[in-house]
């Protein structure tokens, strides 16, 4: 058997064949162009450089990080796939208590460091309106301990760059009842509200930060302000039912399932995938070929609705 070694190609041949290529990149297209650190975002000199791009010297924008191509009006930016979440003022995040402070609580919220709640940004039981003092401060554990999960809206940011959290509204509350899921943050998409009803009865937390919450709907949770605050406290899980931990368990792995196929993540995708997935058990949702055939049959109804 013959072996023949050709020789590598060169730099400059490598750099006409990527410039040839990408010289005119097709930018207006709805389809997501996605790029390697290094490659040709585009050579047209009318684009600026954003996030996760950098310019060489005859201003050809070129990728630093691996990922989907963004643009707003001439503002190019390339948005990683996988990278720690990027809070803004208004986010809901879904996170996990790691430690109790003076006067505070350290959440992990899968950012680059642990985001801050304040004494002062948490509702009082019964609602009271009124400045904390110190015997609030010796049963803060009796509002949030080490482990629990909450849900939250970013508030602010300090001199370091932790974020600022609260959980005023009956919105914001000590999650129970339920399972968590983490994916990727890229692929939560902002919707016009976070939190969903399912068709199913379960409810969703979508959190930014790329932490979801599947929960079964909370015993005395009204919904409005005038919710009991002991209740928005309360660890004690409610009696579930095998039907409702079924559907739960369902969602959960749907979820997965849209994360894996690394597809966008709303309610309808959501509902979309666990409508597709009723003519299999939960168990099977696991496997990679029935995970292929409800995610492109959520796909195409997406496409067509």
């Amino acid at each position: 058997m013959s072996l023949s070694i050709s020789a590598p190609i060169s730099t400059a041949q490598a750099g006409l064949t990527t410039k040839s290529k990408h010289s005119r990149m097709d930018l207006d297209g709805e389809d997501n162009h996605l790029v390697n650190p290094g490659e040709t975002v585009t050579t047209d000199q009318q684009f600026m450089r954003g996030h996760g791009t950098y310019t060489s010297g005859d201003g050809t924008v070129i990728s630093s990080v691996s990922g989907a191509v963004e643009r707003v009006n001439k503002l190019l930016s390339v948005r990683a796939l996988k990278a720690r979440y990027t809070p803004e003022i208004g986010d809901i995040v879904v996170g996990r208590i790691t430690e109790v402070a003076t006067k505070r609580w350290k959440v992990d919220v899968n950012a680059r460091q642990d985001a801050i709640l304040m004494l002062s940004s948490v509702s009082l039981p019964g609602g009271v309106q009124r400045r904390k003092n110190e015997s609030d401060e010796l049963q803060m554990r009796q509002f949030f301990a080490e482990g629990d999960v909450l849900v939250a809206e970013v508030q602010s940011f300090y001199a370091d760059g932790a974020m600022g959290l609260h959980t005023r509204g009956f919105k914001f509350c000590k999650l129970r009842n339920g399972s968590f899921v983490c994916v990727p943050p890229v692929l939560v998409q902002r919707c016009k509200s976070q939190f969903h009803t399912l068709p199913c009865g379960v409810d969703l937390v979508l959190g930014l930060n790329g932490s979801i919450w599947i929960n079964k709907k909370l015993e005395g949770f009204v919904g409005t302000d005038e919710t009991d605050t002991t209740v928005v406290y309360s660890s004690k899980n409610d009696p579930i039912t095998s039907e409702e931990r079924e559907n739960i368990a369902r969602v959960a792995n749907c979820i997965n399932a849209l994360a894996k196929q690394y597809m966008y993540i709303n309610d309808t995708a959501i509902i979309y995938t666990y409508e597709a997935s009723l003519s299999y058990t939960v168990k099977e949702l696991l496997q990679l070929d029935v995970i292929e055939a409800i995610t492109a049959e959520a796909s195409e109804r997406t496409h067509m609705g």
